[in-house]
């Protein structure tokens, strides 16, 4: 079980002195992290782990179980795990070195308009119409046709076992599903599959089945990609969106395509951090931040001191300054990431942080506003026995995405088009107005999801990381990267370490386990 449960293999040394010195045994901290000999599987759910753990041990590469994982994902996290939504995946090549990233991010129907998803101040965020085109099937079995190793029946078959056979309700599915009561009772297909008569969610402990899911992962595992964009799935799924108000074409699926795009990257303090670019602007506002910090010294200003809160609170702010004007899709934009990622404008933007706190749009120009992006997400992180490695995130986009159900399908539909910057040429609006990231037909909008690689400064593989939190996953990223490398702590110190968050506006959120004297300041 201790294979299953790690992101990062790091070597805990314990030196224990003589007795003379030391009677009792010590460790470098009271958080270790686990060792994972010969290849690691980390997910948010023990069953799709265990899957990917399977397809290791059944001798596939990272890639195999990573697909495993994903599928099985859209069966045991159903907030999350998905075949309706998108996401963003890299892929390490041990041999040759080559860092691969997809993106399979969702995309607008052709027919899409802003006008229709802006209710008054605020953007639309349940139902039919907020379903983008889906693109995580398309990105997984890209990936697959490309890089894995084992038939593509061998990877899905535990993800159709679980649906057909079932597995027990944890409390967590069980607290979810109250939650996300408004939005998927809503829908008679999801009120069916995940609500008793009387409303109540899946009760605790009791075995969940979902034979149309089971049926949809079957036509997959036999047809691939070609029945879900073209084929019999891909006519469930425009039915079900034409039909209750949604603009999902026949066209729109059989357009849609994984894309490959380059990866990003640059040299913090010696060390190779390597990211997803745009669309998926979590991996720019995360370089960015970095290249900001790095002119200042956070070693010598402390761990969550003061002095360190306030340079981590600035940089993130300037960092999502940008994404708020320049991020967007690069087939429809052309993103500036060369300057972006360039050490000269870092350090121009790390000249602007004095010693007090940027009040807003004190140096920002322009009407710039934060996204209305919820904390969700799923990621997982994979590496083999040969070195090869996965850092793949995808969502639905909210919890339960749109809470729409494809009947026919079994499987939860996005609500990803209310990220595009609707309100784009209009003043004094809450939310994102930027040209870059305006609603195109079959564009793909912006997201902070953040799959990243981390090498040593021998060039070795360190960290594979990423995270659910949505808008704040590249700040999450930026401290546990800055807490290995900056202050010396374990991984598994790194990610238990409490931390801010700051966007463009707004207050500074602190985790629990700041001291007062700090908050204070």
């Amino acid at each position: 079980m201790k294979k299953l449960l790690l992101t990062f293999t790091y070597l805990v040394f314990v030196t224990v002195l003589s007795s003379r010195t030391q009677t009792t045994l010590d460790y470098q901290s009271k958080s270790h992290p686990v060792i994972g000999q010969d290849f690691m599987v980390v997910s948010q759910n023990i069953h799709a782990t265990e899957v990917g753990y399977e397809i290791l041990k059944k001798g596939g590469n990272a890639v195999d179980a990573s697909v495993a994982v994903g599928f099985a994902l859209a069966v045991t996290l159903p907030r999350a795990g998905n075949l309706g939504g998108g996401g963003f995946i890299l892929i390490y090549d041990k041999d040759t070195e080559k860092i691969s990233s997809i993106d399979y991010r969702s995309a607008a129907p052709k027919n899409a308009t802003s006008e229709m998803y802006v209710d008054g101040d605020s953007v639309k965020r349940f139902g039919h119409l907020v379903n983008a085109v889906p693109g995580s099937v398309a990105g997984l079995l890209k990936a697959h046709e490309d890089f894995g190793s084992l038939p593509l029946r061998t990877l899905l078959q535990p993800a159709i076992d679980l649906a057909k056979d079932g597995f027990e309700v944890t409390y967590d599915l069980n607290y979810v599903l109250e939650w996300g009561k408004e939005s998927m009772l809503a829908n008679q297909a999801s009120k069916d599959k995940f609500y008793s008569s009387s409303q109540e969610p899946l009760k605790v402990k009791s075995n969940f089945k979902q034979p149309e899911l089971a049926k949809t992962l079957f036509k997959i595992s036999k047809q691939g990609s070609e029945i879900f964009y073209k084929g019999e799935i891909a006519e469930w799924i425009s039915e079900e969106s034409l039909s209750n108000g949604g603009l999902i074409t026949l066209d729109d699926m059989a357009s849609y395509k994984a894309k490959y795009r380059e990866p990003i990257e640059i040299d913090y303090r010696g060390y190779r951090i390597v990211s997803m670019g745009p669309a998926a602007s979590g991996g720019l506002v995360l370089l960015q931040t970095l290249n900001i910090l790095e002119n200042f010294n956070l070693k010598e200003a402390g761990h969550n001191s003061a002095e360190t809160v306030h340079l981590l609170s600035e940089a993130m702010q300037r960092a999502f300054a940008d994404r708020a004007v320049f991020h967007g899709d690069p087939d429809y934009y052309d993103v500036p990431v060369e300057k972006s990622l360039s050490k000269e404008y870092a350090k121009e933007k790390a000249q602007t942080i004095g010693e007090l706190r940027t009040k807003d749009g004190e140096i920002f120009a322009g009407n710039l506003k934060n996204y209305d992006e919820s904390p969700d997400t799923t990621h997982y992180s994979i590496i083999d026995s040969e070195g090869n490695a996965v850092s793949n995130t995808y969502t639905l986009g909210s919890s339960f995405g749109s809470g729409v159900t494809v009947k026919k399908g079994g499987f939860l539909m996005n609500n990803q088009m209310r990220n595009f910057s609707h309100f784009y040429g209009q003043e004094g609006k809450e939310y994102g107005n930027s040209e870059a990231n305006r609603l195109e037909p079959g564009k793909r909008m912006i997201s902070t999801q953040t799959p990243t690689l981390v090498f040593d400064p021998d060039g070795r593989l360190m960290m594979i990381l990423g995270s659910p939190g949505g808008g704040r996953i590249p700040n999450i990223l930026t401290q546990v990267i800055s807490n290995v490398i900056d202050h010396g702590m374990s991984f598994s110190e790194a990610v238990m370490a409490p931390r801010i968050n700051q966007r463009l506006e707004g207050k500074l959120q602190l985790e629990t386990g700041f001291s007062p004297d700090t908050i204070k300041l």
